[in-house]
Parts: C-alpha cells; structure tokens; sequence
C-alpha cells in the first residue's frame, strides 16, 4: 500500500516546461505507458535536455527529471504532457511544445510504495496539501521521477513518486 510520507513546500525559478502534449486518446489501456516508452525509445528527454548546457537544478533542487505534467483545460479536456522543466527563454525543438511558468512554490508530496501502488494519487496529494494549508496558484499539478528515490528502491522494495501542484 503506498502513503504519503512527506509534504513540504518548494521554491522554484521561472522555468519552461518541454515536451508533448496528450489527450485521453493517447491512452492505451487506459495509462499513459505507451507514451513514456516512447520517449524513452527515442531519446526525447536528452533532446531536451540539450537545449541548455547549464545546470538544470534551475527549476529547484529536482530541477532536470522526467515529469508527467497534467490540468483539465478550461474547455474540459484533460492534457497529459510528458517532458523537463528547463530554464526560462529555453529553445523549444521542433516537434516539441512548450508551456511558461513563473517563479513560485510548489507544494510537493511524496507517495512512497510499490511502483504499481504510486500513481494516480493527485487527488489524495491534492487533499492532503489543502488540509494543510495550501492554496493552488493554477491548474497544473505533476508527477515528478526524481533520481535517486524513484529509481533506486529500499530495502522493502518502494520508491517515492513526488506528486506537485503550483501554490501561493
């Protein structure tokens, strides 16, 4: 069973998100896994990331991972975008969108557990920040694969999804 085991607050640069947008018809069996193989298969996130040669801890101290960013539009759709938080004015490569954030905070849960028990906890993340306090400051929250807790299990065999909204 996963838990949440941390909530904290985040301070975060200007920061420009890349990668590519999806929408409920990019689902495949109902997940976005297909996408993230995708990426991995052609070496977008290092496309990306090549567009600064700068330290990209710029975006805080998880500056630089992978992030499956996500909102319900303002029309209702659900995006789904999969990419890096880069440094403000980053070149955008082509085939690829991007989306402009200013300096702000996040507020940052980690769901720790076996990776099959991690995701599609927003709404438990999202609970848990307001009961603590925090307001959201937009739309957007994020699932974010921060290095080492979401690759290198403990020793009861979980890892640490952090799950961040943008708040006041």
């Amino acid at each position: 069973m996963a838990e949440i085991i941390r909530v904290y607050r985040q301070k975060t640069g200007a920061s420009r998100f890349i990668g590519k947008r999806y929408g409920d018809a990019d689902r495949v069996d109902g997940s976005f896994g297909a996408k993230w193989g995708e990426w991995m298969n052609n070496d977008w996130f290092k496309t990306v990331a090549s567009q600064y040669d700068g330290d990209l801890t710029a975006f805080g101290e998880d500056g630089g991972c992978p992030v499956g960013m996500m909102r319900d539009t303002p029309e209702g759709a659900f995006e789904y975008w999969i990419g890096v938080f880069m440094p403000e004015d980053t070149a955008v490569p082509e085939g690829f969108e991007h989306v402009d954030f200013p300096a702000g905070h996040l507020g940052v849960c980690w769901v720790c557990g076996k990776e099959e028990d991690i995701y599609m906890r927003e709404g438990e993340c999202g609970e848990r920040l307001e009961r603590e306090g925090y307001k959201y400051a937009n739309e957007w929250c994020f699932e974010r694969y921060a290095k080492p807790r979401f690759d290198m299990p403990d020793e009861n065999g979980n890892i640490i999804l952090d799950i961040c909204f943008f708040v006041e």
